[in-house]
């Protein structure tokens, strides 16, 4: 489903989809949810997108949340409420089951839904002015267990308690002490830093990237939910992959390899 308020952007190797509300600080509507699953299928399925990174429109915010006006619209009923979380649950998961790298690039604030959507990307990198929060105690809203065991994954138990249970505001420091964020980086510097991120990981054999992304994932389960034959089976890929011998050769002739995903 297009919206205005989704965008989609091809740089290259990398695939941008940027939350534009920003008068509303980016929060989201059930339209920009739909929306967003439709970009991240299409970054998906595009053999020319390595990375995805997401941000928001503006300058001042990643994602805020939900977008309470639409509260009555979206969210009002029993019924409606089961349809948004499942909605916002299928982004999430698409997030953390692509098979390719996903950035976060968070600049200002990044709060409840939006904090949710960081943690499902596998890598988070902020402007030294962002904001972090969830505010769901302060709402009277639940969240489900697939996102409390995204934010255990990425934070530990321990902090993910003090961020659900006060409900206040962290800043980027505070976050980056947690683990919440892979890296801090002048605001000014951001956009740069970024790129340079995501260049650095699409110029990598794409079959290893997304073979540890799926080993790691599958790391993160219980032991007996883990399926080791499919991690058997991406890594003797990348040993049968012209990538492969591409990899031997440039370091041998002490060049930078060429990858082309196969």
């Amino acid at each position: 489903m297009a919206s205005d308020k989704m965008l989609a952007e091809k740089d290259g190797a990398v695939g941008r989809m940027i939350f534009n509300n920003p008068e509303k600080h980016n929060a989201v509507s059930l339209e920009m949810w739909e929306a967003a699953e439709g970009i991240l299928a299409d970054f998906v399925k595009d053999d020319e997108i390595r990375v995805i990174v997401l941000s928001g429109a503006g300058g001042k915010a990643f994602v805020s949340g939900a977008d309470i006006s639409k509260f009555e619209d979206e969210r009002a009923t029993a019924d409606a409420i089961v349809r948004y979380g499942e909605m916002t649950a299928r982004v999430y998961q698409a997030l953390e089951a692509a098979a390719k790298p996903t950035i976060a690039m968070i600049r200002g604030y990044c709060i409840g839904g939006g904090l949710a959507l960081a943690v499902s990307c596998d890598l988070r990198i902020c402007s030294d002015n962002s904001r972090f929060a969830l505010p769901a105690a302060r709402l009277g809203l639940g969240y489900p267990l697939s996102s409390m065991r995204r934010l255990v994954d990425v934070v530990g138990f321990g902090f993910a308690k003090e961020i659900c249970f006060t409900a206040r505001q962290f800043s980027a420091a505070e976050a980056a002490a947690m683990g919440l964020v892979n890296r801090v980086v002048p605001e000014a510097q951001i956009d740069a830093s970024v790129r340079e991120f995501a260049e650095m990981i699409a110029a990598n054999a794409p079959l290893t990237v997304r073979t540890m992304k799926r080993v790691l994932g599958e790391l993160a389960k219980d032991v007996e939910d883990r399926d080791p034959e499919a991690c058997d089976r991406l890594v003797r890929e990348c040993f049968a992959s012209q990538d492969y011998i591409e990899g031997r050769r440039a370091f041998v002739e002490k060049r930078k390899p060429v990858f082309v995903g196969r």
